[in-house]
């Protein structure tokens, strides 16, 4: 559980309002605090890194009440140093399709399933639904081990009787520390159990879940807000009076982060894994636009959809690299980098290393890399592996694109992993010619877009990106 606050030490002064961001990621838990204009006050960040268990079956899992230990410390950091004076809105992101089973007390009964968790299967000699395409277009989902459609029966049969309710993470921890907390449509639309259309759970998809809706979160109202419970209200003061809104969905919040609100531009994000999304506005009550058979689609906000695909490659290459490889530092790394073409630079690969994401069933252990030879280097399988995810995110942007009507769009890099790296950048950059390609100098693209959210400020996410032109030449070999 959680520990101990921290001691309170120096105070600092703090505008009228600020907002307390909370970024609640794969492989860390992260909490800024942002003024009205959603910027990053100096200094206020807390970060903690999470511990992701991965395993050769397939498994991708977390410990809950080990991340929910982790927010606490970010929250006490804060706290200590003064940032969270001030704090009257607390917005959060949250990764998509993460599921956790609990008991009657609201423990949870074994591990998090992360959206990395390949291991869940359909259940043997079930039809699946009635109408795929149907069924695909009413929840944006496919009946895939990703969403709980699947994942639910699969880890009722190894938890047994004493799972009463699931969850996702967010929805557990954020539950611990408030009021219990309902799903907001962003969320649940990533579970796929969503009927996108009306907002409500689907009833086909909760029969293929085999569960009912007392099992599964409320959805939250619009204007939903919760407060701390006292407990946690005397360990931090400044929050007592704070509104909290449900989580979003992390991949709708980067693109908000992003500045890409509509159509015309696009968001590739590359933190620990990867995405190409696009963000429209929808009037509720009227139908969605078609969706085409390779793309999923999801929940920003009751007014707005996400449409693109995502994989499980990102940053996670660049740290199997970093471990197996034995990379140089980072300044030497950069340096022998530049001496990699950015066309054709480093051998061939297939970055699948963690299994496809849907509607791919390709397992985790199908990456491949190939074209080595005895003069390859480790910085050229590197570049070889950031130079495949870049390309393959071309392809599948152009089906995007096609799906919008709508070429070419101006694209938006985004994420720990394009800030970090120069290379990276300029490879998408090649890949995605002739689009515009820029790149957002802020790396917490997820926290800001949660906020903005929040305030019901989507609209202004294009004047509050921090955005810079990704040049587009050949660095030379």
């Amino acid at each position: 559980m959680l520990q101990p606050a921290r001691p309170t030490t120096g105070r600092i002064t703090c505008p009228t309002m600020t907002i307390l961001a909370l970024d609640l990621g794969t492989s860390s838990v992260r909490g800024l605090v942002l003024d009205e204009a959603a910027r990053l006050l100096p200094g206020a960040l807390a970060r903690r890194r999470v511990n992701l268990a991965v395993g050769e079956d397939g498994a991708g899992t977390l410990d809950a009440q080990g991340y929910l230990a982790c927010l606490g410390q970010c929250l006490d950091e804060l706290a200590a140093d003064g940032h969270l004076d001030g704090v009257e809105l607390v917005a959060a992101c949250a990764q998509w399709h993460s599921v956790v089973a609990l008991d009657a007390d609201g423990t949870p009964v074994g591990p998090v399933l992360t959206w990395l968790d390949t291991r869940p299967t359909p259940v043997s000699g079930h039809p699946g639904p009635a109408d795929p395409e149907e069924f695909h277009q009413r929840t944006g989902t496919w009946w895939h081990r990703c969403y709980w459609s699947v994942r639910l029966p699969w880890l009722r049969a190894r938890v047994g009787d004493h799972a009463i309710r699931f969850a996702g993470l967010a929805e557990y921890a954020l539950s611990v520390l408030l009021d219990p907390v309902p799903m907001s449509v962003s969320q649940a639309s990533g579970t796929g159990l969503l009927d996108l259309g009306t907002m409500e759970w689907d009833p086909e998809a909760c029969a293929l879940a085999e569960t009912g809706p007392g099992e599964l979160p409320e959805l939250a109202p619009v204007g939903w807000h919760g407060r701390l419970r006292a407990e946690y209200a005397r360990r931090w003061p400044p929050l007592a009076g704070a509104r909290w809104t449900a989580p979003i969905g992390d991949g709708a919040a980067s693109n908000v982060g992003s500045g890409c609100v509509d159509p015309g531009r696009a968001a590739i994000t590359v933190g620990t894994s990867a995405a190409v999304r696009v963000v429209r506005a929808v009037v509720p009550g009227e139908p969605l636009p078609r969706l085409a058979p390779s793309l999923w689609r999801y929940r920003v906000d009751q007014r707005h959809i996400v449409t693109g695909t995502a994989y499980s490659a990102g940053g996670n290459l660049f740290a199997w690299a970093n471990r197996e490889l034995r990379l140089p530092d980072r300044a030497e790394l950069n340096a022998a980098l530049a001496r990699v073409p950015v066309v054709g630079g480093g051998p061939a690969a297939n970055v699948c290393f963690g299994g496809d994401r849907p509607p791919g069933l390709a397992l985790a252990g199908s990456g491949a890399v190939n074209g080595l030879g005895f003069g390859t280097t480790a910085v050229e399988i590197l570049a070889g592996l950031m130079r495949g995810l870049s390309e393959l995110v071309a392809v599948d942007l152009a089906v995007l694109e096609s799906e919008l009507d709508s070429r070419p769009v101006e694209v938006v890099l985004g994420g720990g992993a394009m800030v970090a790296s120069e290379w990276w950048r300029r490879a998408f950059a090649v890949a995605l010619a002739p689009r515009p390609v820029w790149h957002q100098r802020n790396p917490e693209i997820g926290a800001i877009g949660a906020a903005l959210v929040a305030l019901g400020r989507i609209g202004d996410a294009a004047g509050v990106a921090d955005l810079d032109r990704t040049g587009e030449l050949t660095a030379p070999s």
